[in-house]
Order: C-alpha cells, then sequence, then structure tokens
C-alpha cells in the first residue's frame, strides 16, 4: 500500500447543483483524495465527455439492491469529484483520475434523457469538506498504524512504510478506507463518517474485525 503525502488546497469555487452520477460498487472516493478509473461502457463514456466539457464534475455513489424499474438503488450519500486527469486509449476508453472535492446528499433523482443518471445533489451538510481536516491526536494515529500493521500481517500483504509514515493523517486515512477490500456497507459508513477523527476509529474496527481480532463489529451509517 503506497500512499502520497499533501492534500493540496481545498477548492473554493460554487459546485454544480446537478451532477451525473457514477454508480459504482466498493469504489470510495473521499475529500482531497484520488481515485483512478478505467471508463469502457458507452453511457460512462459519454458521461465522462460530456462533464469535460463543463466543470468535470461526476458524483461517485454506490449502488444496492435493484429498484422497480431495474436499475440499482443509490446510498443517498456520496462524493463529488472533479476530473483531474482524462486520457483516451487507442480503443476509445478513457482513463480518468478524480479528486474528491465535497461530499453530497442526493436531494433527488432527475428524469433525464442522458444514458447515465443524474441527481440534485445537496452539499450543505459537508461544507467542512472544502477545509483540509485537522490532525489527528498522536494517540490515535498511532493506533492507527499499529492496526494497519495487523491488518496487513494477516493479509499478507506488504506496504510502503515510508510512504505512509510521511503521509498527513487525511490522505493516510483516505487511502487505507479507499484501498481496503471492505464491503459496500463499510464503505458507505467510512464515507458518512462525520469527522476525520470518527473516520479513523471506523476504519480501525473495521481492520481489527478483518483481522480476526474481534466479533462482528457494528459500524453504523
Amino acid at each position: 500500500m503506497a500512499v502520497s503525502g499533501g492534500v493540496g488546497s481545498a477548492q473554493a469555487d460554487p459546485l454544480p447543483g446537478v451532477i451525473p452520477v457514477f454508480p459504482l460498487p466498493g469504489a470510495l472516493l473521499l475529500p482531497r483524495a484520488h481515485l483512478p478509473l478505467h471508463i469502457f461502457e458507452p453511457r460512462y463514456l459519454a458521461m465522462v465527455r460530456d462533464a469535460m466539457k463543463g466543470e468535470k464534475i461526476i458524483g461517485m455513489v454506490q449502488p444496492y439492491g435493484v429498484l422497480d424499474d431495474g436499475r440499482p438503488g443509490l446510498f443517498s450519500v456520496g462524493c463529488a469529484g472533479q476530473i483531474a486527469q482524462c486520457e483516451e486509449t487507442e480503443d476509445g476508453r478513457l482513463l480518468i483520475a478524480l479528486k474528491g472535492v465535497c461530499r453530497f446528499r442526493i436531494a433527488r433523482e432527475l428524469a433525464v434523457t442522458t444514458p447515465y443518471r443524474q441527481v440534485q445533489a445537496d452539499y450543505a451538510p459537508y461544507v467542512q469538506d472544502r477545509m483540509p481536516a485537522a490532525p489527528l491526536p498522536s494517540t490515535l494515529r498511532g493506533e492507527l498504524l499499529d492496526q494497519l500493521v495487523q491488518y496487513l500481517e494477516a493479509r499478507t500483504l506488504k506496504a510502503d512504510w515510508d510512504s505512509i509514515h510521511n503521509a498527513d493523517d487525511e490522505m493516510l486515512v483516505s487511502a487505507i478506507c479507499m484501498l481496503c477490500p471492505f464491503g459496500e456497507t463499510e464503505k458507505q459508513a467510512l464515507l458518512e463518517a462525520a469527522s476525520l477523527p470518527e473516520r479513523t476509529e471506523a476504519v480501525i474496527l473495521l481492520m481489527r474485525f478483518a483481522a480476526g481480532e474481534t466479533g462482528p463489529t457494528d459500524v453504523r451509517h
């Protein structure tokens, strides 16, 4: 697990009220973190190309279940990301990188003619996402690193520890949340955590459970 240091500066530009959404199971985007995506389905190729013509904003949401019309349901909270990189391959696929900007609550889904889904996004509950989080208490960061060691050892995985130790708190926590193969419900709980310390405590519990140290963990969202 490699972690890059530095979260960059917070964006202050207004975000669009209507955004396209990409329902992708297990894909978690958090503010100021980067998510690489390989786009090949025609509807999502159209989504990215349309976004590139405008404000380059896409909402990442996790799907669940199946609606009456056959489409997947959408969790009520997602994260808006700005396309930071976009490359097209010779066969027409797109390789993009999203930079997380701000979480949002889906106010409503719109009836649209585009092949991709669009929603009215309410960013008001998450205005704090536009600014980097305060540092964690040193004891909580230490607990996180200790649990990460045990989690990786239990799964016989290796890590770039120089990169991990040099990463700031927010980027470290985001990388662990996004890269660890937790289930969709667990990842949604991490996304909806109210603060960085709460997200840190939640991911510690999830790693502890995954490493077999405890019984079932109650992580609510």
